[in-house]
């Protein structure tokens, strides 16, 4: 059965292609839920000028030729055109049985399944990471779980900045301190490279080693790619123990680092000229995709080569995306970084669209985000003005949500209150970020975070305990969804809110903006909330009553950790 959304959309087609033709079986109705009814059609105003008519007379035509079969029970011509809709009690019944007994909860299969490449988290070789890697590490894990919940084929990428000229310092450092210091000084990935970063800068001997070792690690000198493998391998510890605590899905079997394009670079350029895209310009090599230009308006250039000979990020960029398109046959390519890299990647894509790698049904999206903040509004960073560690921050996070859980449930044997402060501590992070519109930059505050009131992970992993906590007190009664039966209001609200859950899911795959699913899943917690309150479940009127709302409530529940698992992040049984 499908979602009332999607079912209504295809009868107000019909009506379109019954009353205007089928020119117009196509169009958008511009289905939305409505505070005024179930469900709003908007698009009687939207054919105003395409039709000359009024848009109440479009309303009242498409009203007349509405067939919904037992879908709608009213309809209603509101305002300047709007339909309101008012849906069957037994069709919400019905539509709520089928999603109830359905294992994926009403999310099904798109119709035509991407290869989903996904690029995101990306941090640097010898850098431990930061609260700056926080938005592209969540972000990019609830997009991929997004799009596998319908059913996409998604290849994850973690692009680690594992190459390039710092290598030189780092190795030499390495070898100065020994190899019986070398673990102890990379377990301190930090201090690690600030102490190679002051040794180049100050000691003019160790810079030019640190040249002569980059020209050694770009020749494949045996020793020197051990070295640096030893430096990957202490970054990839660092970052596999933070994947596991943010409880995401990366793993070291998803790393692409910047390394494993090298050898691809001198094919991308080559390809490039003699393509005639790659043109001399003051010694380098570079594209000049058309659209882009400087403030003077002269034409922005992409650099390919650089005047040494060398290669840059756009170089990598360019062969990361000709691998993922020709070798991965990806159809959708998505690269989650920051919003300051927008015009790089616009020109990279459009470079390789010129190439031919880039073409129909494949596409390429840059997800950018915006930084995290701290209360003054400016960069989150420490009281000293560092840059925070994000193992820190998590840890710090837990111990919070620690203090809460042990205040809201004393009652919590050690083992479950450990357990729960972990999910709502790392819960609570990852949900204020994605609970934010990624594009904008978003207050980093545990109390607001860690609250269990408003829209927070807290309130809706409560809201899932809650309901957890009646089927405890239930005594071993198992909901059966053949007993779902809609009636009064509240149950009704609750009832539209659980069958939007595969159309929001569907949104959030093709926009990409996993705070519409965070937004979906409160309305959620908050219908359930107003339902709990005005229907008893346990001490229903009538066993018919009971055996409903049970059934209901477990719906509830099902879709809440669903939906939190898409974020990623745990729905505990017991708060």
């Amino acid at each position: 059965m499908a979602d009332p959304e999607h079912a209504l959309a295809l009868a107000f087609r019909r009506a379109l292609e019954a009353v205007f033709g089928a020119e117009f079986a196509g169009v958008d109705p511009a289905i939305r839920p409505s505070s005024h009814a179930d469900y709003q059609a908007n698009v009687a105003l939207g054919l105003k000028a395409r039709l000359g008519k009024p848009p109440r007379e479009i309303a009242t035509a498409l009203v007349a030729k509405l067939d919904a079969g037992d879908l709608v029970e009213k309809t209603e011509i509101a305002g300047p055109g709007f339909v309101n809709v008012t849906l069957r009690s037994a069709y919400l019944s019905g539509a709520l049985r089928a999603v109830a007994t359905d294992a994926a909860l009403g999310l099904v299969t798109v119709a035509a399944p991407d290869t989903v490449v996904i690029d995101y988290s990306s941090p640097n070789v010898a850098k431990e990471m930061h609260v700056g890697h926080l938005r592209s590490t969540i972000l990019g894990d609830a997009l991929a779980r997004v799009l596998e919940a319908q059913g996409n084929r998604v290849l994850r990428q973690n692009h680690l900045g594992d190459w390039g000229t710092p290598f030189g310092m780092l190795i030499e450092h390495l070898i100065d301190v020994g190899e019986d210091g070398a673990d102890r000084s990379m377990s301190e990935l930090n201090a690690f490279y600030q102490a190679a970063r002051k040794k180049f800068d100050g000691d003019p001997a160790f810079a030019e080693r640190s040249r002569g070792r980059v020209v050694l690690l770009q020749g494949s000198d045996a020793r020197t790619l051990s070295l640096w493998q030893r430096l990957v391998d202490a970054t990839l510890s660092h970052a596999t123990e933070l994947y596991e605590k943010l409880a995401v899905t990366l793993s070291r079997e998803h790393v692409a680092g910047e390394s494993s394009y090298n050898a691809l670079l001198a094919d991308v350029v080559d390809e490039l000229r003699k393509k005639g895209l790659a043109v001399e310009s003051e010694g380098a090599l570079c594209v000049f995709p058309p659209g882009f230009a400087g403030r003077d308006g002269a034409p922005v250039p992409l650099i390919v080569q650089k005047q040494d000979g060398g290669y840059g990020y756009a170089t990598t960029d360019l062969a990361s995306i000709r691998y993922r398109l020709g070798v991965l046959h990806a159809t959708r390519v998505l690269i989650v970084v920051g919003s300051p890299q927008a015009q790089h990647f616009a020109m990279v894509f459009a470079t390789a669209k010129l190439a031919g790698w880039l073409a129909p049904p494949a596409r390429a999206e840059h997800v950018p985000f915006g930084s995290v903040l701290g209360a003054d509004g400016k960069m989150f960073k420490t009281r000293g003005g560092e840059t925070v560690r994000l193992m820190d921050l998590l840890d710090e996070a837990v111990v919070r949500a620690r203090r809460v859980v042990e205040e809201k449930n004393p009652e919590l044997d050690p083992a479950t209150r450990e357990s729960v402060a972990r999910a709502v501590g790392i819960g609570a992070v990852k949900y204020a970020d994605l609970s934010s519109d990624r594009v904008k930059d978003y207050v980093f505050d545990f109390d607001r975070m860690l609250a269990f009131e408003g829209n927070t992970a807290p309130y809706l992993q409560y809201a899932h305990a809650r309901i957890r906590s009646i089927f405890r007190r239930a005594e071993g009664e198992r909901p059966d969804p053949a007993h779902i039966a809609i009636s009064l209001p509240q149950e009704r609200r609750l009832a539209l809110a659980l069958l939007r859950f595969p159309t929001v899911v569907g949104r959030v795959a093709e926009v990409l903006e996993p705070h519409q699913l965070c937004t979906y899943m409160f309305e959620v917690a908050t219908a359930f909330s107003t339902f709990y309150e005005a229907c008893p479940v346990l001490k229903a009127a009538t066993d018919e009553e009971r055996r409903s709302r049970l059934a209901l409530s477990d719906l509830t529940a099902r879709i809440l950790e669903r939906g939190l698992g898409l974020l990623g992040i745990d729905a505990p049984d017991r708060m």
